[in-house]
């Protein structure tokens, strides 16, 4: 047979849409022509298929090839159409029957030797596979990932012959490895942070709710020391939080060990970082920190440190939960549903009325930050230097474990309620899941007004206030609820006087 179709998946943002490789031999002067809009790695597998094939002991077509990577308006790229490309071209020169590709998709790129090299997104690859019905052939080191997709049936293979046989029905391909287990790795433990009571219970609301957080203080007062140990007292990760963070390491390249397979993740990027590394970008859009952090934790230490430009472009996402990078070929969106904890000092010296900084030196330093973006943040809370005796005394602080009992009753309840937590709720959700009394919900807009709040704060404190209610196992939210959540706005207040 002269004309053989072969599957497999290209690669489109968190996507893996289906490419269906044709290979057409037919009479003329030898040739091998690759369309279909290929990138410069895809041209390039005319070599890597023609030695692989050889040195393999296939034999190669002394004839025009002609392959043909459909849709033809969806960029290709990478090396992962090597193998179906090898195959397509057995196939169609009579060196392997056609009928047994059927019920398979294969990404691979080929080694001259004929090896199989690993490629990147895996998890997309097997999912979708799994959605199609079909089972998938991959690179061994891939497969180990992938085979953590639930019902999905994975092949992992070495070498182009191993594929051969295994379609020849005359030996079964290797089984995979395991994914080698690390040991659990131990997360800083709450109690190591000496006093800061204030701070740790917002650091319990926040992990309840999944709320934003932002911290200021002096240095040295364990503003970095607390939101490392966020991690340690929240929910583990569910199993489709898991996947979906796991397809998005591995698109970015990045492999997810079992040990923290339903750990969340902490992402934690230096100041001098730009926009594109934050929220992803490049010529074939790869994800950035925020879309690294999906389902986990966005840590920024010395935030006024970050470009105001750098800051502002979170804006979006931490409201949508989703990122669209669009470049001049490419199209990408990819999911970016983090937990911001920010932390500051009130001015460059690390101090308040230290003497070494001018009020001008501080408001310009404060000024880093847009009143937008603080204002997407639903805790913001002082942490002061502790009081003398406190560091040398011998007290027994609460453990991360307790805590995180509190946290995992606190969100079986929201999840229960509705399906999520807190901090995602929309504005209809928030009348149908917080309902206030009639004299509360007043109470609130008059504070509102007052301290001339905007209303999507007026609706983050109704987040926060259910965050607190859910913590105290109680259905309604009280005027105390109410009233401790606006207590964790006053750092606009603060800002707004330290720039005075």
């Amino acid at each position: 047979m002269s004309l053989a179709v072969v599957f497999s998946r290209a690669r489109h943002g968190l996507d893996a849409p289906l490419v269906t490789v044709e290979v057409h031999i037919s009479n003329g002067l030898p040739a091998f022509q690759l369309v279909g809009l290929p990138e410069t790695s895809v041209k390039e597998s005319r070599d890597r298929v023609r030695s692989a094939m050889v040195n393999s002991g296939f034999a190669f077509p002394d004839r025009k090839i002609t392959v043909n990577l459909a849709p033809a308006d969806l960029p290709k790229e990478g090396g992962r159409f090597d193998l179906p490309i090898a195959l397509g071209i057995i196939v169609a020169s009579g060196q392997l029957a056609e009928k047994s590709l059927q019920g398979y998709e294969f990404c691979g790129e080929l080694a001259l030797s004929g090896e199989i090299r690993s490629i990147v997104g895996e998890i997309p690859v097997a999912i979708a596979c799994r959605d199609a019905g079909r089972e998938v052939v991959l690179p061994m080191l891939n497969a180990q990932q992938a085979q953590q997709v639930p019902k999905v049936v994975v092949h992992g293979a070495e070498h182009l012959l191993q594929v051969h046989s295994f379609l020849l029905a005359q030996q079964p391909l290797p089984a995979i490895p395991a994914l080698p287990v690390r040991e659990q790795q131990h997360l800083p433990d709450l109690a190591d942070v000496k006093g800061q009571a204030h701070a740790k219970r917002v650091l319990e609301i926040a992990a309840a709710g999944e709320h934003n957080l932002l911290m200021l203080g002096p240095a040295g007062t364990g503003k970095s020391m607390l939101a490392q140990r966020l991690p340690g007292i929240m929910p583990p990760l569910t199993e489709p939080e898991a996947l979906a963070t796991a397809a998005i390491y591995s698109i970015a390249g990045l492999k997810r060990n079992l040990t923290d397979w339903q750990q969340r993740p902490f992402r934690s990027p230096h100041h001098t970082s730009s926009a594109v590394a934050l929220v992803g970008g490049g010529s074939v859009p790869r994800p950035g920190e925020i879309s690294l952090s999906h389902h986990g934790i966005l840590f920024l230490d010395e935030l006024p440190e970050f470009p105001r430009k750098v800051l502002d472009v979170l804006r979006e996402p931490l409201e949508t939960g989703v990122v669209h990078i669009s470049r001049a070929a490419r199209q990408a969106e990819f999911p970016a549903q983090f937990q911001l904890v920010a932390a500051l000092n009130p001015s460059p010296t690390g101090h308040h009325q230290d003497g070494r900084a001018t009020p001008e030196q501080v408001m310009r330093y404060l000024n880093r930050l847009s009143g937008p973006f603080i204002d997407r943040i639903e805790l913001q809370i002082e942490v002061p230097l502790l009081p003398k005796g406190m560091l040398s005394q011998h007290t027994q602080e609460e453990s991360s474990a307790s805590v995180r009992e509190r946290v995992l009753a606190a969100r079986q309840l929201q999840l229960a309620r509705q399906g999520k937590a807190n901090a995602r709720l929309s504005g209809s959700e928030i009348a149908d899941f917080c309902p206030l009394q009639q004299a509360d919900a007043r109470f609130l807009e008059d504070t509102i007004h007052r301290f001339k709040l905007s209303a999507r704060t007026y609706h983050k404190i109704i987040k926060v206030a259910r965050s607190i209610a859910d913590l105290q196992q109680q259905a309604q939210i009280s005027r105390a609820h109410l009233m401790e959540a606006l207590s964790y706005r006053a750092l606009e207040r603060l800002l707004s006087y330290l720039k005075n």
